[in-house]
């Protein structure tokens, strides 16, 4: 039965279900239940339908957000996902991973004194039905075309813009160093978060509707950059950022200390079924152990939950700023502290002790001074607070930069800007390289999922276009370092910070 609209005033904020922490701990399954049908549409009806949505304005797909809310709430859910779907290319996944309280819900107008409207956990219920319902079928494309695109990197950028490109009907090739199709989605995020089979069946659905992959594929090594150019009307990197950030402290040499991605990744194989060698010798695995994280982020979050999950004796997440400065979700600090995991706040690492296996972290302690050049309080050490902290496992979180793409590609001529990620030119997604394409992390820095997906929708245009105008002959937009172009490096370089959004560095 239908539910009447700006039901705020009167049904209070509800989330669906979330499993109790002590059960949840002891595996890896999604923490959250599903919505019941008459509960989604209550939730739904408590949107206001305001004249200006800050919800839709603060989603980087500006997704529409109270068309699909006012859909659910009267139960027409085809409709629902019809206008869900229109503007994002896996709302099952962002309704799992994306950072709401950051974003659409963090916006919502009835948030303060009545609570927002639970955006994520309605969009998830929305295509789960749909989903289930056989509503979502494969790009099927009017016409096929005979020009074909080849996509560096198969996550969640590049798995976007090749089911735009299908459905325009090119011929898309995804190249991907990795043996499964997802990239982070698949080995960065931890299956209490966004299950696999999510994923898999939205790389099923891009095979069935004719997008090939080609997997344990390094470009540089089983092909040039430039030889992938000769094969394909045009070619877009999207191969996001995993070369970690590291923090030269002394002591970093010493046996169990390891990088976020590598802890993460041989955690999910082992999920997946896969065999670990170093994760089976224990090397990689934190059951019985003293945990310490270093890092605020969501990567640090995802870091101390699969530690609790894997048995660890004890969790610390040591973070030089205060909860209200982290940069990851506030609702993922709240699952871990649920979880049990301790928070070290105002804390930095100094050194690692030990012989040949770490046995702790000497810190210092901080405290916030005056505001820097971003408005961020500036991290200051307190004089004689050097302590130690014990630990037989350090994972260190610390955010993730590019890695050199001209080297790795084997293409000395790609520009890139003077944090490493690729140039483009704004307006047309282009790189100084004729019909090379650049979206997602690779151009903006480690940023979140929901901002790889824009990347991928806006580059999928720009690479339709550009081959269009081609096709009929007509020029397309120039490089020109004076029209802002990416072989302007010091330009470039300014307009990738100001577009920076990190997910897990600090």
């Amino acid at each position: 039965m239908a539910e009447s609209l700006l039901r705020f005033v009167d049904v209070a904020q509800e989330h669906p279900s979330k499993r109790a922490a002590k059960a949840r701990t002891t595996d890896f399954q999604e923490i959250y239940e599903d919505y019941l049908r008459p509960k989604a549409a209550e939730q739904a009806a408590r949107c206001s339908q305001c004249g200006v949505p800050f919800c839709q304005i603060h989603c980087p797909l500006h997704n529409n957000i109270p068309d699909w809310l006012k859909m659910t709430a009267e139960g027409r859910l085809d409709e629902a996902y019809e206008i869900s779907s229109a503007t994002n290319n896996m709302p099952e996944i962002c309704g799992r991973i994306c950072p709401q309280d950051r974003l659409c819900e963090g916006n919502c107008v009835i948030e303060k004194g009545f609570e927002s409207v639970t955006i994520g956990a309605i969009e998830r219920y929305i295509t789960d039905t749909a989903w289930d319902k056989g509503w979502v079928t494969p790009p099927s494309p009017k016409r096929e075309l005979s020009q074909s695109i080849g996509i560096v990197g198969a996550g969640p950028g590049g798995m976007a813009a090749a089911e735009e490109l299908r459905r325009l009907g090119y011929q898309v090739v995804v190249y991907d160093r990795y043996d499964r199709v997802g990239g982070l989605l698949i080995y960065g995020i931890p299956n209490f978060k966004l299950e696999k089979e999510i994923v898999r069946r939205r790389a099923d659905l891009l095979r069935d509707g004719g997008v090939r992959f080609q997997m344990d594929f390094e470009v540089g090594r089983d092909a040039s950059l430039q030889e992938l150019r000769e094969k394909h009307s045009a070619i877009l990197i999207a191969t996001g950022v995993y070369k970690a950030r590291d923090a030269a402290l002394p002591g970093v040499g010493l046996g169990n200390i390891i990088q976020s991605m590598t802890f993460l990744t041989a955690s999910n194989r082992k999920g997946l079924g896969d065999s670990v060698a170093q994760f089976e010798s224990g090397e990689l695995d934190a059951s019985g152990k003293r945990v310490l994280v270093l890092g605020g982020g969501d990567t640090a979050m995802d870091c101390v939950r699969t530690a609790v999950r894997q048995g660890a004796k004890s969790v610390k997440c040591l973070y030089r700023r205060d909860r209200p400065n982290m940069p990851g979700s506030m609702r993922e600090v709240e699952h871990a502290q649920e979880e049990g995991v301790e928070f070290v706040w105002l804390t930095a690492p100094e050194a690692y002790l030990g012989d040949d296996v770490v046995r702790g972290v000497r810190a210092v302690r901080i405290r916030l001074g005056a505001p820097d050049a971003t408005g961020r309080q500036t991290p200051e050490i307190v004089a004689g607070s050097s302590h130690e902290i014990e630990a037989d496992l350090v994972i260190k979180a610390l955010g993730f930069d590019p890695e050199d793409l001209p080297t790795l590609f084997a293409e000395p001529g790609l520009s890139v800007t003077g944090w490493g990620t690729i140039g483009i030119d704004f307006r047309t997604k282009m790189t100084n390289l004729d019909g090379v394409f650049a979206a997602g992390d690779i151009v903006r820095g480690a940023s979140l999922v929901v901002w790889a997906v824009r990347d991928g929708r806006d580059a999928a245009a720009s690479i339709h276009s550009f081959l269009q105008k081609k096709l009929a002959g007509q020029p397309n937009e120039s490089n020109d370092p004076e029209r802002g172009g990416s072989n302007d490096k010091g330009k470039s370089s300014k307009r990738a910070s100001r577009r920076r959004v990190h997910q897990s560095v600090d």
